[in-house]
């Protein structure tokens, strides 16, 4: 055969091939489509759904060079997540497995597997919390703090000593003998190592921020240095149950010191006792601590007592340094109310007419 016969030869109908594998091919991908799409659809759906669970107030360890796969089996096994391949492709797919962390962590329940991730993202460590209470003393601190099991204190005995270094306050209370009135009411939270007195500097960290330039301004307004507002926040703190009435009380205590009349408050008359050892704890003041001959003992002695008698809130403070105008000299609570609410008087006779309705009152309350 020549090349010329060749050439009239007739050629394979490639065409129609090549139709037929286009009419193959849409569908191909319609279906890799649609499979695509539901994929997307039910991963973004697993990863918003909460999940609950009870580990909520549990510590959940997550240990260095835990891989993802480790790090969500050990979710999964507690609870916290239900499936792992959800989070488990969203993290190879997101390039996010750099960005976990070690630390011991508390999920809350429910919670989903998005928020998982971006607590495992941000990090999280175990904290112990100790609050104190507004009006606690450096006692009733220090009791609490020996409580802590982290902090590992012998006694309240040991933690009452971490309050005798003065240091981060003797620019503003000269004077101070111990951190009484500095350390600030407040919930705080700490690592486990925490040492003890950083916990207690803590505290005075806490003061400083809450004593503010404008605050600081406000007391020498009044010819007042920080160390005698304290003193007087304090008492306010002790005597107030009603922050509407802080100021009301602060009033009558600056009212009789410019009178040079006696405070006679009782929580200075209880502190003389506990700081002579003597306090009996059971409520009631007693002639012997009403008598004792302590420079806290404000019904003997007029003026400021020598030291705060607690560690005063933030309403206190600010009661003591926007004290309310009035002639005010007295005050007892109001029988007619539980909520620890005053009477307020300019007259002693008034005065001793709203005492003898309050021990009548709690004559009928003891029946």
């Amino acid at each position: 055969m020549t090349n010329s016969e060749n050439l009239n030869q007739p050629t394979p109908v490639l065409p129609r091939r090549r139709r037929s594998r286009k009419r193959w091919l849409g569908p191909i991908l319609f279906v890799l489509a649609a499979g695509l799409t539901i994929s997307a659809l039910w991963l973004n759906r697993e990863l918003r759904i909460p999940v609950a669970h009870e580990k909520a107030n549990d510590y959940i360890e997550i240990s260095r060079r835990s891989s993802p796969e480790g790090i969500v089996n050990k979710l999964v096994s507690e609870g916290v997540l239900r499936r792992k391949w959800p989070l488990l492709i969203y993290i190879k797919l997101t390039g996010s497995a750099k960005l976990l962390k070690a630390g011991e962590y508390r999920f809350p329940s429910p919670i989903t597997p998005l928020a998982v991730l971006k607590k495992l993202e941000e990090g999280e460590q175990r904290l112990s919390r100790f609050t104190v209470i507004e009006g606690w003393t450096r006692w009733d601190i220090a009791d609490s703090l020996a409580h802590v099991d982290e902090l590992q204190l012998k006694d309240s005995g040991e933690a009452l000593t971490l309050m005798d270094e003065t240091s981060g306050i003797r620019d503003l209370d000269p004077k101070a003998e111990n951190l009484e009135g500095y350390l600030f009411p407040a919930t705080y939270s700490f690592p486990p190592a925490t040492k003890p007195d950083a916990v207690v500097a803590g505290m005075v960290k806490r003061f400083r921020q809450e004593w503010t330039p404008e605050r600081d301004a406000r007391a020498r307004s009044l010819g007042m240095t920080p160390r005698q507002i304290v003193i007087i926040a304090s008492l306010i703190e002790t005597e107030a149950k009603l922050k509407d009435e802080r100021p009301m009380i602060a009033s009558v205590i600056y009212n009789r010191l410019n009178k040079g009349v006696a405070l006679g408050v009782d929580s200075t008359i209880i502190y003389a006792s506990k700081l002579a050892g003597k306090w009996r704890a059971d409520g009631k003041v007693y002639l012997s601590d009403v008598s004792r001959r302590s420079r806290y003992n404000t019904r003997i002695y007029s003026g400021l007592p020598p030291g705060p008698v607690g560690n005063p809130g933030e309403s206190s403070i600010d009661a003591a340094l926007n004290p309310a105008q009035t002639d005010y000299l007295y005050y007892v609570r109001d029988p007619s109310r539980n909520d620890g609410a005053h009477n307020f008087y300019s007259k002693s006779a008034d005065f001793e007419r709203g005492v003898r309705a309050l021990r009548e009152w709690e004559r009928t309350q003891s029946r």
